[in-house]
């Protein structure tokens, strides 16, 4: 999870919208002043583009949220994942009133700082396929991260917690950088995000482990749950992933002998607190939270090296690295004097607000700062100003019809809008 620091950058003045155009009023003192023109149909660069999180589901609140979906299912609720364990459930109702616990995690969910119940993902065919995929933190020495599936035996009303499966298991070394994001990408795999094992400078092991291919930790792993595995294998590796020929890793997340680990897709992480896969054409966007002076988000490709710790953002951190030259540059980055923790969100595909079609909305969760930039965007693109909110961005979700929401840390629920220029 990202660091979740409370530190709140200085509020910057939101841009003006100046939509306005047409000719001047005709010369003729005796006539009536023409009619006010049309706004034009251009609005100001994406990052001058003026948002709002307005309150939504405004009787709801909930404890610590980091998480916010919809399930497939014919009629969609929404699904809010609780730091501490619980996964709550309403209806998609602006007017809801109360929700439900759909899952009671508590029991085995080490929660506090940036450990706890991380993730959620549905499968695709849900509730036909009952099955629901958990990524949490356990253990009260030794932390370990878990990808679990459970399933459903009541139609998708609640997770039946005693079916249990462990997948992937994942030593943690410190208490932070854990990650925890997972998702369905539109190829049907499941997509897992680990951060680099904690502490600070990704010190574990010669070279971090963000470059270390033998770890599991400062990646993004991809996964096929469906097909059939081996005998005593839990799923398939994708013969399109990077290492496909490596070796599984073990239950501390490693792999043996010196091998590549074949569950990665790609790698150079610290800590990737939240990734979306674009619903028109499948672009995988992560936000990696940085370290000290850099927030980057990074369109993500196959086999792709993301950088950590050689660098962080587009910017030199530790050469001793493992000599890797083949780094991605991020899509874009923000300073510490604008935001101190990355939240990622999604490309807008919404319909009410046309002139954010097409952007990658995110927050920032210490200086509650939200975004929007073009999909489009050539790296590397230095943020800055950004629409100041009240909120504490923990987590994105989208709606099936493409609108998207917001989880702020303090227990509420938002909607981004477009002030201006809709």
């Amino acid at each position: 999870m990202a660091r979740l620091r409370t530190l709140l950058a200085t509020a910057s003045a939101l841009g003006l919208c100046a939509c306005g155009g047409g000719d001047s009023a005709p010369d003729d003192p005796g006539s009536p002043p023409p009619p006010p023109p049309p706004p034009a149909a251009n609005c100001p660069p994406p990052l001058s583009l003026p948002l709002s999180a307005e309150r939504a589901f405004p009787a709801l609140t909930f404890a610590s949220p980091v998480g916010l979906l919809q399930d497939p299912g014919a009629t969609p609720r929404w699904f809010v994942i609780e730091q501490a364990g619980v996964v709550r459930s309403f209806a998609d109702d602006d007017a809801a009133a109360t929700s439900t616990v759909f899952a009671d995690l508590r029991d085995r969910v080490t929660a506090g700082g940036e450990r706890g119940l991380l993730g959620l993902a549905f499968h695709p065919r849900f509730p036909a396929d009952p099955r629901v995929f958990v990524s949490y933190t356990t253990g009260a020495g030794s932390l370990v991260s878990r990808i679990s599936a459970f399933r459903s035996n009541d139609g998708g009303v609640t997770l039946d917690t005693s079916t249990e499966q462990v997948l992937i298991s994942v030593d943690q070394p410190e208490s932070n950088h854990n990650g925890g994001n997972i998702a369905f990408g539109p190829d049907g795999l499941l997509y897992i995000g680990f951060g680099d094992g904690g502490g600070g400078g990704d010190s574990h092991g010669a070279i971090g482990n963000g470059q270390q291919l033998g770890t599991l930790l400062g990646k993004i792993l991809r996964i096929d749950v469906d097909a059939t595995p081996a005998t005593g294998a839990k799923y398939v590796i994708p013969s399109t992933n990077p290492f496909p020929t490596g070796a599984l890793c073990d239950a501390h997340g490693v792999a043996t002998g010196g091998a590549r680990c074949a569950e990665i897709y790609a790698y150079g992480f610290r800590n990737p607190w939240r990734f979306s896969f674009d619903r028109q054409g499948g672009a995988l966007w992560v936000a990696d939270v940085g370290e000290g002076t850099w927030e980057e988000i990074d369109r993500v490709t196959l086999g792709g090296n993301y950088g950590w710790r050689c660098r962080e953002g587009a910017h030199a951190f530790n050469g001793n690295c493992g000599g890797a030259t083949n780094l991605v540059d991020p899509v874009a980055e923000y300073s510490h004097t604008v935001g101190s923790s990355i939240t990622g969100g999604f490309v807008y595909r919404g319909s009410a607000h046309p002139t954010l079609v097409g952007r990658y909305v995110f927050g920032d969760f210490g200086s509650g700062r939200l975004w929007a930039i073009d999909s489009a965007t050539t790296p590397t693109q230095t943020i800055t100003g950004g629409s100041q909110t009240a909120a504490k961005f923990s987590a994105f979700g989208e709606r099936r019809d493409g609108e998207i929401f917001a989880a702020s840390y303090s227990g509420t629920l938002h909607k981004v809008a477009v002030t201006s220029c809709n």
